[in-house]
Formats: C-alpha cells, sequence, structure tokens
C-alpha cells in the first residue's frame, strides 16, 4: 500500500516510531540546534537534557512542526518510518495531537483559566473518530481516571484554579493521550511540582508507555530523572550534540566535560559536595547555639468558604545564629503561611515567634519595619519577583532608598560591592531583568535581600525555577556568604535532596503540623514518621532507583557514530 501522499518512506521493515537525522534549526540567521539525531522505538524513551537554552525544547517543537515564524528546520525527522519535517502544514496537522502527542512544561499557562477542563477536554476529543458526544465525554472521564484523577467528574467541571499543580499536569497528559497517540513529547512534565506529585506523573508516564506502547520523549534538566525514566540519553549544550547513548552507560561513565558537570550538579547525586562550607554553620551550632529565630506553639487559622481552615497548627522550631534551618513538604503542608507568619505578613492565631530576642506578633508597622530591616526574603521565582521596568542597580539600591541609608555614593558603592559579594560584575547594573538569565536574576534577588545586611535571611524555593547547575552556582553562593558573614537562613524547599546539600537542620510539614524535626542527617538517614519516608523515597536517585519499577520494553536509541 503507498503511503497517503506527500509522505515518504525512508525506513523499511519495522522502523523506528520516530528517527531524527541531522537535525539543524535557526532563528533567523541565528543556529540553535546543530546536526542532532536519536530514535526512539515503540514503547521506547529517550531524555533530551541540558541547561536552558541548550536546545532542548527548540528540538520538540521542531519535531512537533511548532517552530516560530522566523525558525527554520533542515535535516530529516521521520515518524513511523514516513518522512515528515518536508510537509506542509496542512498535511501534518492531522498527526499533531492524534499521533504525536504533547504534554507542555507550565499547566498554569496550558491550559484556559475561562473555560472548565471538561470544555477543554471536549477539543481534544474531538480528534477522536467517535461521533456521539456523550461517547467522547465518557472517553474522558474515563481517561481522567486512568491518569490517576480520583474523581473524574468533578474535574470534568471544574476550572483550573481549581485544582492543584499535580492534578493539572495529570490533565494535560489525559488530554495528551485522549486520541491515543504512537508518541508523547514531554517538556519538563514535573519541574513546578513536589517531589512526591513528580515521582507520580513519572510513574504514570512509565506505565502508559508499558500498557499502551506509547514512546516517549522527555525534556528535562535534571540528570537523575533522565537517568531513572529514560532509556537513551542526548546530552546538549548550545545546540550541540555533548553526549549520548544508553541510560547506564552515559550515567555510570559520562564521557564528556559537560555531561559530568550536570552529574556533579545534580544534588541527590552529590549530598556532601558543599559539606565543607556546610560545616562552618555546625560549628557555629556548637558554639553558639542562642536561637536566631525562635518559633513556638504557632497556630494559624483562615477562614475559606464559610468554613475554618487550620494553616498551621501548633508549629515550633529554633533556628541557631548562622545556621540553616529547612522547612519541607508538599504543597499546602503550612510552609509559606509559616514564613508568612515569621515575617509579619500575616498575624498567628497564638503561639510565638521571636527573631534576635524580639517578638514579630503584635508589633507597630513601625516596629516591625526595624525587624525586617534584619529579616529580608528572597522569593520563589526571580522571573516574577523583580520589577521588569527597573534596573538592577535599581532594584538593589531601592532598600538603602527605603531606609535612608548613607549618602548617594554611598549607596552606589554599597550596591557594586554586594553584586560582587554574589558573584554579579558591575557592567550589569545599568540591565533591567529581561536581559539577565535566570541565574543572573536570581542573584540580583539575592543581592537586593543582602544590601541592608540583615541577619536572617528566608528563601522560599529560590532554585526551583532555576537548571540545576544554575541552581548550583547560587547554592556556592548562599554557603560562602553564610561562613563570611554568619548569616541564618530559614529555607522552604520540597526538594529534599538540595535541602540535605544545604541546610543544617530541617522540619517537616504536612497537613500544617510539624511531623519530625531534627538535623537533617538524624531525618534524611532514620526517618521515623512514614510521611518523611515517603517524601525521601521520591526524591529521584538514577540508576539505583530504576530497580524499583517494572522492567521496560521498547527502545530509544541515540544516533551515534
Amino acid at each position: 500500500m503507498a503511503p497517503p501522499d506527500g509522505l515518504t518512506v525512508i525506513s523499511q521493515g519495522n522502523p523506528p516510531l520516530l528517527r531524527v537525522e541531522d537535525l539543524s534549526v535557526s532563528y533567523g540567521r541565528q543556529p540553535v540546534v546543530s546536526d542532532v539525531g536519536f530514535e526512539i522505538g515503540r514503547a521506547g524513551s529517550l531524555a533530551l537534557i541540558g541547561e536552558s537554552g541548550s536546545g532542548k525544547s527548540t528540538i520538540a517543537r521542531a519535531v512537533l512542526r511548532l517552530l516560530p515564524r522566523t525558525g527554520r528546520a533542515t535535516g530529516r525527522v521521520a515518524f513511523e518510518g514516513r518522512e515528515v519535517l518536508g510537509l506542509p502544514e496542512r498535511r501534518f496537522r492531522p498527526l499533531r495531537g492524534r499521533a504525536i502527542g504533547f504534554v507542555p512544561q507550565d499547566p498554569g499557562n496550558a491550559l484556559n483559566p475561562v473555560r472548565t477542563v471538561g470544555a477543554q477536554g471536549e477539543e481534544a476529543a474531538a480528534l477522536l473518530d467517535e461521533p456521539n458526544r456523550a461517547r467522547r465525554t465518557a472517553l474522558i472521564l474515563e481517561t481522567f481516571a486512568a491518569v490517576g484523577l480520583d474523581d473524574p467528574r468533578r474535574v470534568y467541571d471544574s476550572y483550573p484554579h481549581q485544582l492543584s499543580g499535580g492534578m493539572l499536569q495529570r490533565v494535560l497528559i489525559g488530554l495528551a493521550i485522549l486520541p491515543q497517540p504512537a508518541l508523547l513529547v514531554a517538556d519538563e512534565p514535573t519541574s513546578a511540582l513536589d517531589v512526591t506529585v513528580q515521582k507520580r506523573i513519572l510513574d504514570l508516564l512509565s506505565r502508559l508507555r508499558e500498557e499502551r506502547g506509547i514512546g516517549l520523549l522527555l525534556i528535562t534538566h535534571d540528570l537523575a530523572i533522565a537517568a531513572e525514566w529514560a532509556d537513551a540519553l542526548v546530552v546538549l549544550k548550545d545546540g550541540a550534540v555533548q553526549e549520548a547513548g544508553r541510560t547506564a552507560t552515559v550515567f555510570a561513565s559520562p564521557a564528556s566535560a559537560y555531561a559530568r558537570k550536570l552529574h556533579a550538579d545534580v544534588p541527590s547525586l552529590n549530598p556532601d559536595r558543599y559539606a565543607a562550607s556546610r560545616d562552618v554553620g555546625f560549628r557555629r551550632r556548637e558554639a553558639d547555639a542562642s536561637p536566631k529565630i525562635a518559633v513556638s506553639a504557632v497556630t494559624k487559622t483562615f477562614r475559606v468558604d464559610g468554613r475554618i481552615t487550620t494553616a498551621v497548627d501548633g508549629v515550633s522550631f529554633a533556628v541557631p545564629t548562622g545556621t540553616t534551618h529547612a522547612l519541607v513538604g508538599e504543597s499546602g503542608s503550612g510552609k509559606t503561611t509559616t514564613i508568612r507568619l515569621l515575617l509579619g505578613l500575616e498575624a498567628p492565631d497564638a503561639g510565638s515567634i521571636r527573631v534576635a530576642g524580639h517578638e514579630v506578633a503584635g508589633r507597630t508597622h513601625e516596629a516591625l519595619r526595624g525587624v525586617r530591616r534584619q529579616l529580608q526574603l528572597v522569593y520563589q521565582n526571580p522571573f516574577t519577583s523583580l520589577d521588569p521596568t527597573w534596573s538592577v542597580e535599581a532594584l538593589v539600591r531601592e532598600p538603602l532608598d527605603r531606609y535612608g541609608i548613607g549618602t548617594r555614593a554611598e549607596r552606589a558603592e554599597q550596591v557594586r560591592a554586594v553584586l560582587a559579594d554574589v558573584g554579579l560584575k558591575a557592567h550589569l547594573l545599568p540591565r533591567r531583568p529581561d536581559a539577565l538569565s535566570g541565574g543572573q536574576r536570581q542573584r540580583v534577588a539575592i543581592a537586593r535581600a543582602l544590601v541592608l545586611k540583615p541577619d536572617v535571611i528566608v528563601l522560599d524555593e529560590p532554585t526551583s525555577a532555576l537548571d540545576v547547575s544554575v541552581q548550583a552556582d547560587i547554592v556556592e553562593v548562599l554557603l560562602s556568604l553564610q561562613a563570611a558573614l554568619g548569616l541564618t537562613y530559614v529555607f522552604v524547599s520540597h526538594d529534599l535532596a538540595l535541602v540535605r546539600q544545604l541546610a543544617h537542620s530541617v522540619s517537616v510539614m504536612h497537613r500544617g503540623r510539624i511531623v519530625e524535626g531534627g538535623t537533617v542527617a538524624d531525618i534524611f538517614d532514620n526517618p521515623r514518621h512514614a510521611y518523611t519516608a515517603a517524601l525521601l523515597d521520591a526524591v529521584p536517585s538514577g540508576i539505583a532507583g530504576r530497580a524499583r519499577r517494572a522492567p521496560r520494553t521498547g527502545t530509544g536509541e541515540p544516533l551515534v557514530a
């Protein structure tokens, strides 16, 4: 039987599901991907890994034929043995969504906020050869159940803002597999999720491969995730392949310097990387056990839809001067409410919060302003926490301006000094945030928090929006500053592997309560609570973790000489 018009068979016999050869992509005259090749068999999986700007998402868009108008792709992309890269859009469109599914990175932006999930599901169901609307709706509900959504009808009737991040990601996966595609392209599908939700999503993708024979092209910057969930890896840097091969080989013995750096930057693979810097805090703790922060029996409730919800329930912990205390737990565990109470942004219903011996709650606005000078915050997302219309100099200088510290010349000198402390050069002073990388933006946010020379810095998921390599740079900056200045950190995170690298003590929060607390070594090596053990079990551990899962079928193969 001849192939459909416009499709050319490039493989005979039993071709791979997806074969990419000599793929190059440019935007205008700027090349961004050069000579990339790989193949994925049916039910196989391959991960594209690398930092932001390495070309991972560009390759995925080229495969999906979703490049912007300025993008131009050359080379060969064959799907089920048919050359598709040069097809006119009208002939490729029937494949996209129906035969090749796509799971985007951010479910908050991928779904229309003013339409119900069900209405958007009906759009995906329109790709099915099912004329009966009731049957299409039933298939949507069945698919939602298949991806682990406990109440499919409630999800169907909900708007996106009424669902958690993990539920939204499952919705996106459900909508992508509803038309029963042969290949699923997943672009950082878990980067914004808690570690336990991440594990459930990756388990789900693995199960779909095994049960439905779906091939998986996984895009990630995390080598541990790639090693645990993919059969083959392609390591990218600046649009070029640095290394490629079977996962076990690349992971166990990375040959390229870049792959070795990625391996070194993964927290779960190198828990003691910063041990020497962290030991300075342990020595301070032994020399002076007096707490810089003391939280005692704090409770906070909110009224939601006419019901009382307890967000923080009897929380207590202490942070010795010059050390880092981590608050860990899933979304909704009470971490964010706890730090809002610590910062005086909310008032507790009961309990006491003291910073450097001063009670935070019940102070006047002016008195609280004095406390906040010694208590600064670094937000989670450097892409939204910095005013995009201000220069770096204005952003870092603003706290000095507000507190009226020093002369104009002295403030300018302090700004330059604190930028140097976080590893930024003075030539960045006139730039705006959109002219900076993600790591540079977060360094600016840290500099802004440091410029008042505070005693305490609260770090709210400060690296969750960053690549692992950039994250490693930020952790090194934080620990070197702590060692040099004796800073006290409260570190909020769902990434337990990162907590192990950075923190001295930890409180594990679950449903508003602290279920376990102590030194990081004690809690991580000997968890006593089942919830803590579940969090630790969900941390990607690379090849060792693959034994937990069912054997895989299918192949993902890079094309290497």
